[in-house]
């Protein structure tokens, strides 16, 4: 087995028995373990690999300065150690010293360890391990979009005992088993990527347009439209990880303007329309609110058609005013795309609820949107009205074959600019 670095971001002054065992369990299994030590409120009982002082330096701080702010200004202090980390451990991750990332502690060290874990690149093993990391007040502040791994100690790192022992131990085997086996950062792809946003009551159309996509030639990405999928979504897009999206499932635009739990956050379809990939985008999604787990908003909407898959998923019929506001702000972000795009209507539903017959039918609403959208495109051209319902093979077909032809559309002035060379 071949020596792998595993960087271990900590507070040593509150925690330093604790994490010197983990050091000792990872170098038992002939791995390279080093503490960075971020240590803010007092000196630790022993020095890190990289100290406390070194860290406060490379954020801009001295040490001194930092625990004083520690005490009066937490929140300088606290981004200060997460700037010195942060560079520190990039560094030891180019020189190919470090392979893996893990935090221990409670919530000063979790908000530290996955500040600098957000920072590394996408497939470097990264486990947190902390009695916060089913907090939902927090959790999405320290996992957000990335591939952070939460382990759930229940019990607070503070003095060793048999019930903390067995968690931290899980949590070091799961470190020590991700560098093992893991493939690395440098993921390469033999052929174009394709994102596709799912999403349960759309996934039908999902599931066809991948393996059209595949025969193809293309790599389909599916992101699962709930809130974080969507939002991870935009965010690879940026980093050019994608040659084109098939986005059917965009209903976290109505999600964010009515306070829904897929909420991918205001930016939504953005990427795309800034970065000039071909889209083809569809409604699914638009016709309902996920307000399961929220009796306040169920409440609010018990005069309208809920649909419930269990008590934490509850779908609410959006109104033809909801939709028209929706409409409003997906024209508005379409008409500043600067690559080529079709927007997909499927006049016999949106999704498998949206369909004659079922509960949540509502061709009146569903018109409403598309009236507002064709009136506020710049280009109503862009807009397609197809005779099917969205959660069909049929429309799959429909929307790869309307992707292949913006694909090549959009490769044209690539191809033509290479042959003039």
């Amino acid at each position: 087995m071949n020596q792998k670095g595993i960087a271990i971001i900590c507070n040593l002054d509150t925690r330093g028995e604790d994490i010197r065992f983990v050091k000792d369990l990872i170098a038992s299994r002939g791995h390279e373990a080093i503490l960075v030590d971020f240590s803010m409120e007092e000196p630790p009982p022993f020095p890190g690999d990289v100290r406390t002082e070194e860290v406060a330096k490379r954020g801009g701080l001295p040490i001194e300065v930092v625990r004083e702010k520690y005490r009066s200004d937490r929140d300088t202090a606290t981004n200060n150690q997460i700037r010195g980390a942060s560079a520190i451990v990039g560094d030891m991750v180019r020189a190919g010293r470090v392979h893996g990332v893990i935090g221990i502690g409670g919530g000063t060290a979790t908000l530290v360890a996955t500040s600098v874990m957000k920072t590394l690149p996408f497939g470097m093993p990264k486990v947190m391990a902390s009695p916060m990391a089913a907090h939902p007040a927090y959790i999405d502040r320290y996992v957000g979009t990335r591939d952070i791994t939460m382990h759930h100690t229940v019990l607070d790192i503070v003095k060793m005992n048999p019930l903390l022992r067995a968690q931290i131990v899980n949590a070091v085997g799961a470190i020590c088993g991700m560098v093992e086996m893991t493939q690395g950062t440098n993921i390469e792809f033999d052929r174009p990527c394709v994102a596709l946003s799912s999403f349960g009551f759309g996934e039908m159309a999902v599931q066809g347009a991948m393996g059209m996509l595949e025969e193809e030639g293309f790599i389909p990405i599916v992101c699962h439209a709930q809130g974080k999928g969507d939002r991870a979504m935009e965010e690879m897009i940026r980093d050019g990880m994608f040659h084109g999206v098939i986005d059917l499932c965009t209903g976290g635009i109505v999600e964010h303007l009515f306070h829904g739990n897929r909420d991918p956050g205001p930016d939504r379809l953005m990427a795309a329309v800034q970065t000039g990939i071909p889209m083809v985008l569809g409604p699914c999604g638009l016709d309902i609110l996920s307000y399961g787990g929220r009796a306040d908003m169920l409440e609010k909407t018990r005069d309208r058609v809920q649909y419930v898959q269990d008590a934490l998923r509850v779908q609410v019929r959006t109104t033809a005013d909801e939709l028209r506001q929706a409409a409003d702000v997906i024209a508005e972000r379409l008409n500043r795309a600067k690559g080529p795009w079709t927007f997909l209507v499927p006049l016999r539903g949106w999704s498998s609820l949206d369909r004659e017959g079922r509960s949540i039918w509502d061709p009146a609403a569903d018109a409403a949107f598309v009236e507002r959208l064709e009136q506020r495109l710049d280009d109503p051209s862009h807009l397609r009205r197809v005779d099917l319902n969205l959660y069909t093979q049929e429309f799959a077909r429909v929307a790869v074959d309307e992707f292949l032809g913006l694909y090549r559309k959009a490769a044209e002035p690539a191809a033509a600019t290479a042959a003039a060379k």
